[in-house]
This record gives C-alpha cells, sequence and structure tokens, in this order.
C-alpha cells in the first residue's frame, strides 16, 4: 500500500470513492434520496479544486492498493470555524468498504497530522456522525470527543460528533518529513 499526496489526475478516482463510500456506510443513516443524487461528476470538480489549492497547510493524501487503485484518501487543512482550541482539521476520510479496517485509514489520517504538523498547526479536530459505524476509529487514534452539533442533511437532521487532539505530537510523527522513508516504514500495519 502507498500513501501519497494527491494528483490533479487523482480527482476522478478520489470521487468514486467518496460517492461509493457515502452510499455504503451512511445506508440507513441519511436518507436514501440524498445518496442516491449524489454525483461522481461532481465530486470529481469539488477533488480537483481542493487537490488545486493544497499548499503548506491544505492537503489531500491518498492510499493506494498495490497495483496502483486508489483506495481511500483523506484532507485536510486549518480548523474552518474558528474554533479557538484545534488550529486544524482533518476535513474527510473515507476508504472503500472492501479496504477497510486494513491500516489504510489509519496512515492517511497520520499524513494529514504529519502535514498540518508542518504546516505550523499542533492541533487538529475531525467531525463525524454520530452514527457512524466506523466513529471509534477516532477514539482508538486517540482523539477524544470534544464537541456535538446538528447538521442537515439531506432534510435530515443528524447529530455530529467532533474528536479532536490538542497535541498532534502524540498522533504524528514527531520532527520527521512526511516524505521520510523511515517514517513511511514505522506507518506500515
Amino acid at each position: 500500500m502507498l500513501i501519497r499526496r494527491a494528483e490533479l489526475a487523482d480527482a476522478p478516482a478520489i470521487a468514486r470513492v467518496h460517492v461509493d463510500s457515502w452510499r455504503t456506510t451512511y445506508r440507513g443513516i441519511v436518507p436514501d434520496d440524498a445518496l442516491a443524487a449524489l454525483s461522481y461528476e461532481q465530486r470529481e470538480q469539488t477533488w480537483r479544486r481542493a487537490i488545486s489549492h493544497a499548499d503548506s497547510v491544505r492537503c489531500v493524501y491518498v492510499a493506494e492498493a498495490n497495483g496502483g487503485n486508489l483506495i481511500g484518501f483523506a484532507s485536510g487543512g486549518p480548523e474552518r470555524s474558528g474554533d479557538q482550541v484545534y488550529g486544524g482539521e482533518l476535513y474527510a476520510i473515507y476508504l472503500l468498504a472492501e479496504h477497510q479496517r486494513c491500516g489504510a485509514g489509519r496512515r492517511v489520517a497520520l499524513a494529514i497530522a504529519s502535514h498540518l504538523l508542518q504546516g505550523g498547526l499542533t492541533s487538529m479536530l475531525v467531525w463525524v456522525l454520530a452514527e457512524n459505524p466506523a466513529r471509534s476509529f477516532y477514539a482508538k487514534l486517540g482523539g477524544q470527543q470534544v464537541y456535538e452539533r446538528v447538521e442537515t442533511i439531506g432534510g435530515a437532521r443528524l447529530v455530529e460528533v467532533a474528536y479532536g487532539w490538542r497535541d498532534l505530537r502524540a498522533l504524528a510523527p514527531q520532527g520527521g518529513s512526511r516524505d521520510d522513508e523511515s517514517w513511511k516504514q514505522d506507518q506500515l500495519i
């Protein structure tokens, strides 16, 4: 498995993972019509913009299976709501259902955390639907549940919870470059 920075050419595959993951993960949670309305083309444009605007803090990383097929991704950057405690945010992390629980999620999350640290952000949070069956993933990474809010998705009012890491150095490698070969080896699961 390879974890690397996303390139513009990855946008169609990221869009496919994004839409397919929503449809499998949120079935029975998010209204069916909202899931059916998801569009690969629309998500591809979203991811093209995100990849184009990547910088020293904003980033998108992908997970490739052996053979080069993209199986997951994560994105992150500055926290978007102006939170006074958490400077960074894991915006999105999705894996195809058949590739979950194999270490790819952990590795792309760590890549985001490392990137945020190198960009000067030392804390991070992530918002996740409370009913998401994979929610415990964030606690296993050391995140603490810190906030709760209600969001409307497809006309349904759904509870989201935030997991936070006050010190990303506890999650991400200290002092190493994202491209450091020894760091890559340490992250193999």
